[in-house]
C-alpha cells in the first residue's frame, strides 16, 4: 500500500498534503447523526468545516427507492454523486466526521468509495475534533461548487453481502460477522433507535462495539491494540470476514480496523439489523429482551 492510499492519515499529513497539493486532494465531511439526536450534520456543515471541503450526504447518496436507510446506490449514481463533488480519478479523497467518537459515519463513505471502485481513500484519525485540536483552520459556509468531472464508479458485489448471503451464512458459516453496534443492543436489553424495530443479534454473530477500536482521543488504536481487541472477541483475520450493525454505517468503522490490520477484502451486510429484524423469523432473532414476535 502506498503512502498516499493509507487509510488513515492525520491533520497534519491533511494539511501539508492541501498545500502541496491542492486540488488532486478532495476533502469531505461525511458527517451522519441518528435521527433521534435532532442533529443535522449539513447545517453543522455550514457552521464549521475544514476550508475547501464539500459535505458528503450518505442519505442522499444511496438508493432511494429502497425502504431501508442509506442502502447503496447504483454504480451509475454514485459516479455522478462523485462527480458533483468534483472527485476525479486521480483524486485522493480524505473524508472525515464530527462525531465526538472521533469517527462515525466517515468510514462508511471511506468503504464507499473503495467498493465503487476509487482506492485512493483515507479517513482523518480523529475526525474534525482532532483537526481543531491540531490547530488546524476552519471556515463557515456553504461548500464551493465544483464543475462536473469524468468520474466513474464500477461496484466491487463480493464486499456486500445481501441478507440471503447472511441467512445462508447461518448454517454455512462460511464467514465470520462481526456486529459494531453497542453491546445493550446486540444483547436485546437496549432499545434500537428507529421505531418498529427490536434490539437482538443474528445467530452466531460477535459483537465488538465499534467504540472498541477507538482511543478516548477520539484516534484508532495502535495496530498491535486492534490486533488484540479482534483476537479477544474470537475473530480469526485469516478468514473471511463480513461486518454488520444497524444500517451499515459503524460496521464500516468495522472494516477500516480490520483494513488497518490487514484485512482489505472485508464485506459489510448493506441491509444490516434493520433488515434482518424486518424479514427475519423470530427464531432467527437473538435476544435477552422481547425479541420478535408474529
Amino acid at each position: 500500500m502506498s503512502f498516499l492510499t493509507k487509510a488513515l492519515v492525520s491533520a497534519r499529513w491533511l494539511s501539508e498534503a492541501l498545500r502541496a497539493r491542492g486540488s488532486t486532494v478532495r476533502v469531505l465531511d461525511a458527517s451522519w447523526f441518528l435521527p433521534k439526536l435532532g442533529r443535522d450534520a449539513k447545517s453543522e456543515f455550514r457552521s464549521r468545516h475544514i476550508p475547501g471541503a464539500s459535505f458528503f450526504d450518505l442519505d442522499r447518496c444511496s438508493d432511494r427507492s429502497s425502504p431501508m436507510d442509506h442502502m447503496l446506490p447504483p454504480a451509475f449514481a454514485f459516479a455522478d454523486f462523485g462527480s458533483r463533488l468534483g472527485v476525479t480519478p486521480g483524486s485522493h479523497v480524505v473524508v472525515y466526521d464530527r462525531s465526538e467518537h472521533g469517527a462515525f459515519s466517515s468510514p462508511r463513505a471511506w468503504w464507499m468509495f473503495r467498493v465503487f471502485g476509487h482506492s485512493d481513500v483515507s479517513v482523518l484519525d480523529g475526525g474534525l475534533q482532532a483537526w481543531i485540536r491540531d490547530g488546524q483552520p476552519v471556515e463557515e459556509g456553504k461548500a464551493r461548487k465544483h464543475e462536473p468531472t469524468e468520474f466513474t464508479a464500477t461496484l466491487n458485489r463480493a464486499w456486500v453481502k445481501t441478507y440471503q448471503d447472511i441467512l445462508d451464512n447461518v448454517e454455512t458459516k462460511e464467514f465470520q460477522l462481526v456486529d459494531a453496534r453497542p453491546a445493550g443492543r446486540f444483547r436485546g436489553t437496549d432499545p434500537e433507535p428507529r421505531d418498529n424495530t427490536e434490539p437482538g443479534h443474528i445467530p452466531g454473530s460477535i459483537n465488538i462495539p465499534f467504540t472498541t477500536f477507538l482511543a478516548p482521543s477520539g484516534m484508532f488504536l495502535p495496530l498491535d491494540q486492534l490486533r488484540a481487541v479482534f483476537q479477544q472477541a474470537g475473530v480469526d483475520l485469516q478468514r473471511p470476514l463480513c461486518v454488520t450493525c444497524g444500517s451499515a454505517i459503524t460496521a464500516c468503522l468495522a472494516a477500516l480496523a480490520a483494513h488497518q490490520c490487514g484485512h482489505s477484502d472485508v464485506s459489510v451486510y448493506d441491509g444490516g439489523w434493520m433488515e434482518w429484524y424486518t424479514r427475519a423469523a423470530p427464531e432467527l432473532v437473538i435476544s435477552e429482551g422481547r425479541g420478535k414476535h408474529l
